[in-house]
C-alpha cells in the first residue's frame, strides 16, 4: 500500500471512530473516550544511508525548525499581551556577574493584558520583602508599547505601577528564537535573561 492510499485509509477510520465513539453534553461540547489515547504516531526510523554530515544537516534543519516555531508563539504573545518571560539568570545594576543558580519558577515577568508581576528571588529562605530572598512587585501596565526591528528583534516597553511599585520594564524578544533579555528600571536596574512562552491565566 502506497502512502497516500494509507493515509486515505487511516483518515477514513479515524473519521468512523469519532463518529461512533464521540459523546456530546448538553453544552454541546463533546467527549472522547479513553480509546483515543491508544492512538501511536510511529515516526520512520533514521535512513540507514545518511551520512555524517548528512544528519548533522538534518538535526541543524530541525533546531531551525523548533526555533523559529518558539519565536512566533513568543513574538505572538506579546503581541496579544499575554506572556511570561521566565529567566535563568538575573543580574543586577551595572555588575558583570549574574545569578545563575536561581529558580526559573520564581524569578519572571508576567504581562497579564493590563496586568503585570515582577519578581525575582534568590532563594534564601525568609530573606528580602518576598521572604524568599527577593522583591515581587504587582501593578497596572500603562504606556505599553510594542515595535519590530528590521532584522526581526521584538521590542516592549511599559510601565508598572501599584503598591510599592514604581517601574519601567524594556523587554528585547530575539528573532529566531524565544530568548530576551528585559531590564526593569526605577531602582536598582534589575536585568532578567529567559525565555518568553505564551501564558494565559486561567
Amino acid at each position: 500500500m502506497n502512502m497516500r492510499k494509507f493515509l486515505l485509509t487511516l483518515g477514513i477510520l479515524l473519521v468512523t471512530g469519532l463518529g461512533a465513539n464521540a459523546q456530546t453534553t448538553p453544552d454541546g461540547d463533546d467527549i472522547k473516550n479513553d480509546e483515543y489515547m491508544n492512538l501511536k504516531i510511529v515516526t520512520p526510523d533514521e535512513p540507514a544511508t545518511e551520512t555524517k554530515e548528512e544528519i548533522k544537516e538534518r538535526k541543524k534543519r530541525l533546531r531551525e525548525f523548533n526555533d523559529d516555531v518558539a519565536y512566533a508563539k513568543a513574538s505572538n504573545s506579546m503581541r496579544r499581551g499575554y506572556f511570561v518571560l521566565v529567566a535563568d539568570n538575573i543580574r543586577f545594576g551595572n555588575s558583570i556577574s549574574r545569578h545563575n543558580d536561581i529558580n526559573p519558577n520564581s524569578n519572571f515577568i508576567l504581562v497579564q493584558n493590563g496586568d503585570g508581576i515582577i519578581q525575582f528571588a534568590l532563594n534564601a529562605r525568609g530573606a528580602g520583602p518576598n521572604g524568599i530572598g527577593g522583591w515581587t512587585g504587582k501593578g497596572n501596565i500603562r504606556n505599553k508599547r510594542l515595535n519590530y526591528s528590521k532584522n526581526g528583534d521584538v521590542h516592549m516597553q511599559f510601565d508598572l505601577t501599584g503598591p510599592g511599585v514604581s517601574a519601567t520594564v524594556h523587554i528585547t524578544l530575539y528573532n529566531g528564537c524565544n530568548r530576551a533579555v528585559a531590564t526593569v528600571s526605577g531602582g536598582t536596574p534589575i536585568t532578567f535573561y529567559g525565555e518568553i512562552l505564551p501564558y494565559r491565566k486561567r
